[in-house]
């Protein structure tokens, strides 16, 4: 009988220092190590075409560089320890792509079935899903969905893009802390699911697992009457529903769990995600991006990444994307950038004294930004409300992340809502505090401005529950007076509609002949929805959302919401599609349309949805001069 191959020591040595391998069982790694073949190509050589039958073999780069090509179009070239290969080898399709020597490479060949062995451990699974997720786009999009009530074009959705919950399957299984274990797992046979999510006294959520039966029942002896309590994960991880699939499964993967409650935005439970319902999305080249930001070692490295935001948004846009998928899309990036630059600061001015939370706020919150929009941003600390010097700390932090913003074409707020704002830093006590008394008093100096652009705050960087400052908000309802001054200021913009009908446009400056989308077409919509749903309970959510909640609730009819809704994809698609022309352009963008580059189908359009908007607001500034409201 012959004895099993010896691993060359530099090999093994190689292999273990290099993800996944660096994750698996050393004996693992040996014996693959004791099997790898080594195989050398000359700088522009091909390793294999695209299309080609599937790969048989895992390949990782020894030394040198390979270029991974796709349509003529470089995406992506791999160093040292890098894998390639292994999605054709694990699906059995043919490749997507063109691997080509970018310089003389050396490559260790790995057999296919070591390598799927290695790969369906779960440190493998682990590393395979997000090599997938950070692959450039390698498909085209087509544009298949119908055109909403206005015109709107809707494009046809790539799974990382859906918000997961559209990806929710059947309705949650809810329990108490005190339910047995016994009992649990009862119900969750019955709905054959793998998990229950636990619904605790203080607001939070639980959730129970088959893992943790596995793991905490039967491995550490506990009994079928035991309470739900003592072998569930708390507090869990919870993802709003209009998070992106592709987001939500980085999330996951970074964290090491396997379930994802999905709450909306008056925090009911909507259902529990699975990795397994995420692993097959098909990557676009958004992720590509966020990885060259995560690697960034220095600013200049943050912003040298940046630079290709602008044309991913151009190339989403000629995919055909849909205007809300992009806008996600591009908020994801910018909330990346955000995370970066905040771990380059700390590295530089030290870790602050408590915890804290980097907030969005206005439109990054909402993931509903384009292009021209600035960055609105707070910062809140957990523990003390006076601490001067951790305050000091804070806005030097800001003051660090608002510059590379900046630098990456991202400005703050001229209006002064910027983190690197000390009137911008408070503790949690203090926001929820200032927060109380603008409901209270909703006429003290800038007390709506401030309230709506506090409603609008969402987690960028430092907790992963919830939304702790916008969470004050949900009090909102108990005040009719903050409710109806709310209202007001949602009417303080109008539609740019004429006597004739026809569109109102700039007659001086430098706008002369233009429409301003924003203040004229998305401002009231997004006003309207703030205040509808407000007062339905809803805090911080997007748009659309909250026009749902309001029309579900009442505070809108269910007619007028729908309408709104389809006014508000109109106009933001017409404004993305204004302001990706000038991305392409290289000019500066803006929210200021000449009518006339629109088609007349376009314009008439956007004439219908001004007026509905314009007969909206009508019917309300009516209620509330009767005092309705």
């Amino acid at each position: 009988m012959s004895s099993p191959p010896i691993a060359p020591p530099e090999v093994t040595e190689f292999l273990r220092q290099h993800p996944p391998f660096d994750a698996l069982d050393p004996v693992d790694v040996e014996r693959v190590a004791a099997n790898v073949e080594v195989e050398f190509h000359r700088a522009g050589a091909i390793v294999f075409h695209q299309g080609d039958d599937p790969v048989t073999h895992l390949r990782v780069v020894r030394r040198g560089a390979v270029e991974i090509v796709h349509d003529g179009r470089v995406l992506d070239l791999l160093g040292d320890g890098e894998l390639f290969g292994h999605a054709s080898m694990l699906s059995g399709l043919p490749t997507g792509f063109e691997a080509r020597a970018g310089e003389d490479t050396l490559c260790y060949r790995i057999e296919a079935d070591a390598a799927r062995d290695l790969l369906a451990a779960p440190a493998g699974l682990r590393y395979v899903t997000r090599s997938l997720l950070d692959w450039p786009d390698q498909t085209s999009v087509s544009s298949g969905g119908a055109p909403g009530r206005f015109g709107a074009p809707a494009g046809r959705e790539d799974p990382a893009e859906v918000p997961v919950g559209r990806m929710v399957r059947g309705k949650p299984i809810v329990c108490t802390p005190e339910t047995t274990i016994s009992e649990a797992a009862r119900l969750m046979a019955a709905a054959d699911v793998s998990s229950v999510v636990v619904r605790l006294g203080d607001g939070t959520l639980g959730i129970l697992t088959d893992h943790d039966l596995r793991v905490r029942v039967l491995g550490d002896g506990l009994g079928g009457d035991a309470r739900v309590l003592d072998a569930m994960s708390a507090p869990a991880y919870t993802c709003g529903a209009d998070r992106l699939g592709g987001e939500a499964l980085l999330e996951m993967l970074d964290r090491g769990f396997r379930h994802l409650p999905v709450v909306s935005a008056t925090g009911e439970v909507l259902g529990v995600v699975e990795d397994r319902d995420l692993i097959a999305i098909e990557a676009r080249s958004y992720f590509f991006l966020r990885r060259r930001v995560k690697r960034a070692s220095s600013r200049s490295e943050v912003v040298a990444a940046a630079g290709d935001l602008a044309r991913t948004v151009v190339a989403m846009h000629d995919a055909r994307l849909g205007t809300a998928t992009i806008m996600a899309v591009r908020a994801v990036v910018v909330d990346a950038l955000t995370r970066r630059l905040l771990e380059l600061g700390i590295e530089r001015l030290g870790k602050p004294a408590l915890p804290f939370a980097w907030l969005a706020l206005g439109s990054q919150a909402r993931r509903e930004a384009t292009p021209s929009a600035d960055v609105d941003s707070a910062i809140v600390w957990f523990g003390e409300s006076e601490q001067p010097e951790l305050r000091a700390h804070l806005v030097r932090l800001a003051e660090f992340v608002v510059e590379g913003l900046a630098q990456c074409g991202l400005d703050a707020d001229a209006h002064g809502a910027s983190a690197s704002n000390e009137v911008f830093v408070r503790s949690l006590e203090s926001w929820q505090r200032v927060s109380r008394s603008w409901i209270a008093d909703p006429t003290q100096e800038k007390a709506l401005i401030l309230a709506s652009v506090l409603v609008d705050s969402r987690p960028v960087w430092g907790v992963h529950m919830g939304t702790p400052v916008s969470d004050t908000f949900r009090l909102a309802p108990r005040n009719p007076a903050l409710l109806r001054l709310l209202a007001r200021l949602a009417l303080s913009y109008r539609p740019p509609t004429g006597f004739l009908r026809g569109l109102v446009v700039e007659h001086s400056g430098e706008h002369r002949g233009r429409l301003d989308l924003k203040h004229g077409g998305v401002i009231p919509i997004v006003d309207l929805a703030r205040w509808g749903g407000m007062a339905a309970g809803v805090t911080s959510a997007s748009t659309v959302e909250r026009l749902r909640a309001a029309g579900s609730a009442g505070t809108l009819p269910a007619v007028e919401a729908q309408t709104l809704e389809d006014a508000y994809e109109l106009i933001s698609s017409l404004r993305l599609g204004h302001q990706v022309e000038q991305l392409r352009a290289g000019e500066r963008p803006d929210d200021h349309l000449d009518p006339a580059t629109l088609s007349p189908l376009a314009r008439s359009q956007l004439k219908d949805a001004f007026r509905a908007v314009a007969t909206i607001q009508k019917r309300i500034a009516g209620e509330l001069s009767l005092g309705v409201g």
